[in-house]
């Protein structure tokens, strides 16, 4: 009985596919999202924006690092691909965390400031 065998070529031709077919899938659910969003009320505003840009940007990312994995070499390449990812990804989160603090304490106090005001 002769087994089948599949070469690297094959398997990274295979894994390029798979990786194409999610990221079709995620441009959809961003999509879905983006509409679901468009319904809460700072739908309009900057916060809205930037969490549907940051979503986009991460899952960009996301797919970039899995197209390079599949251009690895070695195991030592991989390695220093999947460690650039973490690093990049450590600081963009973190950027992005503080980003969307600062615009949630935004939309917070404008909030606030629009409340009408309660008599005793």
């Amino acid at each position: 009985m002769e087994k089948e065998y599949r070469g690297l070529g094959d398997v990274s031709a295979t894994v390029a596919q798979n990786i194409e077919q999610a990221r079709g899938a995620m441009e959809n659910y961003l999509n879905f999202v983006q509409k679901s969003m468009s319904a809460l009320p700072w739908a309009g505003s900057e916060l809205n924006k930037k969490i549907m840009g940051y979503a986009g940007q991460n899952i960009a990312n996301a797919f970039g690092f899995a197209q390079k994995l599949t251009q690895a070499k070695d195991l030592p390449d991989l390695v220093r691909i999947q460690t650039e990812f973490m690093q990049t990804q450590l600081k963009s989160v973190s950027e992005q965390a503080k980003d969307l603090a600062e615009s949630a304490g935004k939309v917070a106090t404008d909030a606030l400031k629009n409340m009408p005001k309660v008599s005793s």
